[in-house]
């Protein structure tokens, strides 16, 4: 519990620590958000007009000022109102989330399905033409970017079976969960590929590692059975380094597969993130990149008390 309230006191100064490097960043980039918004009839207002519509958008102030009114917004719950979207920035940004966490949470299941079984096989195959065969696999799937996947998948299903995948409005799991799968499974399939490959290759060191130590030996000796060997003693204790990369792919899941999304045509967060920076948004990109920050946090979290849960020799928060 201690180790638990220390890490969740060190929350709100990472935080705040995010908000002022991206407001900071946001704000270097050239334009504003009235040139943004106008394009090039920005060049037709009058200074009047300008300095009313900088001040209609809190931009008109210096940046410590600018920095105070958001930051005092927060401390309320508020994250401001997007320039773009004329709504409040949490709406919007609770609008796309679902979607960016069910792909998520998709690729991770393909990932870990298609990973740790074959790193295992792998592992107990050590060194046999298998085991090569594997490992060429998942270098492939490592060494293939994601947007080269997703444009060979389009082109297949267009060029080879003259179909297209499900894109469009996207329909919510609640309302249409079968058009839903289908406009998220390909993208799903995507992402989980290369994150697929490189569970592959960790749970298959993991396993090597594991299967050399004493008590694994001990439990052959036993009589334990081969399978019984692998999958109640060695694989527990071999999944903390593939729950250590499943955190991190996670978290970054979570803040929108931007090419992807860009791609498939899906309204999610991080394509959400990029127009808001092209749009020069600046609230909505300081709430979403917030937004994304601290779901990592709580994604690290959760994966830090999952270390106990898998190896009950690990004790958090100890010396």
């Amino acid at each position: 519990m201690t180790y638990l309230l220390r890490r969740l006191a060190v929350f709100p100064l990472v935080l705040i620590g995010v908000s002022i490097v991206v407001f900071v960043a946001i704000r270097m980039v050239p334009g504003d958000a009235i040139t943004a918004m106008l394009g090039t009839e920005a060049g037709l207002l009058t200074p009047a007009q300008r300095e009313s519509l900088a001040a209609y958008f809190g931009i008109d102030q210096p940046w410590f000022v600018q920095y105070g009114r958001w930051l005092a917004g927060l401390l309320h719950g508020n994250l401001g109102i997007s320039s773009t979207y004329g709504k409040p920035v949490l709406e919007i940004i609770l609008e796309r989330f679902p979607l960016t966490l069910e792909l998520a949470l998709l690729s991770m299941i393909i990932a870990l399905v298609v990973g740790v079984p074959a790193g295992v096989f792998a592992a107990t195959h050590n060194e046999k033409l298998s085991d090569l065969g594997v490992r060429i696999a998942a270098m492939i799937g490592q060494s293939t970017p994601n947007f080269v996947l997703a444009l060979l998948i389009i082109y297949t299903l267009s060029a080879g079976f003259g179909v297209l995948p499900a894109m469009g409005e996207f329909s919510p799991l609640w309302q249409d969960p079968l058009r839903n799968l289908g406009q998220l499974i390909l993208p799903a399939i995507t992402l989980g590929f290369a994150f697929a490959a490189s569970v592959t290759r960790i749970s298959r060191s993991a396993m090597l590692d594991v299967l050399s130590d004493d008590y694994v030996r001990t439990a052959r000796s036993k009589g334990v059975s081969a399978r019984g060997v692998i999958w109640r003693h060695a694989l527990p204790n071999a999944l903390i380094p593939v729950v250590t990369l499943s955190g991190i792919e996670f978290g970054y899941l979570l803040g929108g597969a931007v090419i992807v999304e860009q791609i498939y045509a899906l309204p999610g967060l991080g394509r959400l993130v990029l127009d808001a920076i092209l749009q020069r948004d600046y609230a909505l990109v300081q709430g979403a990149v917030l937004f994304i920050a601290f779901n990592f946090m709580i994604v690290n979290l959760l994966v830090d008390l999952a270390y106990v849960a898998l190896d009950p020799r690990i004790r958090l928060g100890e010396q």
